[in-house]
């Protein structure tokens, strides 16, 4: 299963539009994102595996500098030494069509929207407590959907789907077509219920801080 090279630009434009941080470069066979966090100085995004990964990999010193590589972990490990963590896996996915029309918050739950470049949704119980969010950006009409979170004390209740379809909405408002996301294996679960494709394996390795 191959990755659509100008899909993961797309992507990957948006990603780094979503978390704030520089615009991805091309740097040697990757895309380049410098974080600049302590936890993440920089990522480094490949297509596929090959000889740029495993010379980046090596010529690599320090911790904190993440390789993300849409194939599977069993196919990206040879091309790692010894000093590389792999974690856990990771799957591109793409939502043609729609999830379906939004729904209300269910009882007990008050919705939030941040409408904007990057639009933020939250679901808040009614002491304040964030329970679920999730943000949305659209490059060249596709929606790119970021940071989906249900705190686990609040799981099991829709916010999840709801909130989804909620992004999808904002996204279509702004012009948006077809979703991308890169999903957990927990959400991959939640992703496919609502009607969201696997595109490819992504997975990450990390020298250990």
């Amino acid at each position: 299963m191959s990755v659509d090279p100008e899909l993961l630009a797309i992507w990957i434009r948006g990603w780094a539009v979503t978390r704030g941080v520089q615009a991805p470069v091309r740097d040697d066979g990757a895309w380049r994102v410098d974080v600049g966090q302590p936890d993440q100085i920089a990522r480094y995004v490949y297509a596929d595996p090959g000889e740029a990964l495993r010379s980046r990999a090596t010529a690599i010193r320090v911790p904190h500098v993440f390789l993300k590589v849409c194939a599977g972990a069993d196919v990206v490990r040879p091309f790692l030494d010894e000093r590389w963590a792999v974690q856990p896996p990771g799957f591109m996915m793409t939502l043609a069509g729609t999830m379906g029309p939004p729904e209300d918050a269910p009882a007990g739950y008050r919705l939030e929207l941040e409408p904007g470049p990057v639009s933020f949704a939250r679901f808040l119980t009614g002491d304040g407590e964030e329970a679920a969010c999730g943000r949305v950006a659209v490059v060249e009409e596709r929606i790119i959907f970021d940071r989906i979170l249900t705190a686990p004390e609040h799981g099991r209740r829709g916010l999840g789907s709801r909130l989804m379809r909620i992004l999808e909405t904002v996204g279509r408002e702004r012009g948006g077509r077809d979703g991308v996301l890169v999903a957990t294996e927990a959400g991959r679960a939640l992703y496919e219920r609502l009607g969201w494709e696997l595109h490819a394996p992504y997975t990450t390795a990390v020298i250990p801080g």
